[in-house]
């Protein structure tokens, strides 16, 4: 998937939803591709888009393929029932647990970058964020979820400081340093979203005119993933 070939991340998906029917990280697994897939046909991880907060905050409402948002949707509805399906009977699955940390990550993700419905996607990060502490409580060393966490703080600690304490009172995290701090523990020991969470340093450091930085992490990326123009194409643009 990280090499953008989401049909060969269906296959793979849908391979491991057969052979293992009661693990709801397939299902989850494979709405992700159904939405880095919409992510990648509209243009939506270009990270200038996420430095320049005048053109994220004036960016268009887009418009989704609608077959890939059913089966994204789809994908998603079944994560979650399997997810408390489970749970039901092992409050401390935790595969069921990040499933419902990752559903909720991807929902929220969709509801911003494609619906721009900003207030329905912080109901959804706000969500993913608490299953994430949940988690985090019984396992610290779930590394990938510290990425639930460490988005909302950052993104959210980017605000002003009036609109991060609006944001505190509707029970938001809003801690930018904690924000970096989580992110770098999933990209460092993080297993399924340590790229992820390298893209989104590269575009902290954008943010903070660390060049070097960025391209350090998107170098990174554009060797592991050389079949993704994406990090060459940004490394191209911060490279004088």
């Amino acid at each position: 998937m990280y090499n953008l070939d989401f049909d060969g991340a269906h296959r793979t998906f849908q391979s491991w939803e057969q052979a293992h029917p009661q693990d709801p990280l397939g299902p989850a697994s494979n709405a992700a591709a159904y939405l880095f897939a919409e992510f990648a046909r509209l243009h939506v991880l270009e990270a200038e888009l996420f430095t320049d907060d005048q053109k994220f905050v004036h960016r268009d409402r887009l418009t989704p393929d609608p077959a890939i948002q059913a089966a994204f949707e789809a994908e998603l509805k079944k994560a979650e029932q399997m997810a408390d399906q489970n749970l039901s009977h092992s409050p401390d699955d935790h595969r069921s647990l990040f499933a419902k940390v990752l559903a909720g990550g991807l929902r929220g993700d969709y509801t911003a970058l494609i619906e721009k419905r900003n207030l329905a996607a912080l109901s959804s990060m706000k969500l993913s964020r608490g299953m994430a502490e949940q988690l985090l409580a019984k396992d610290p060393s779930y590394y990938d979820a510290y990425l639930a966490v460490g988005v909302e703080n950052y993104l959210l600690g980017t605000n002003p400081a009036p609109v991060r304490w609006v944001l505190h009172l509707t029970g938001a995290q809003t801690d930018k340093a904690d924000g970096l701090t989580k992110l770098r523990l999933t990209a460092e020991r993080g297993h399924y979203l340590a790229p992820f969470a390298r893209l989104l340093l590269a575009v902290a450091a954008l943010r903070d005119h660390d060049r070097r930085k960025a391209r350090d992490l998107l170098s990174g990326l554009a060797q592991e993933f050389p079949q993704n123009p994406l990090y060459r194409r940004e490394l191209d643009r911060i490279t004088p």
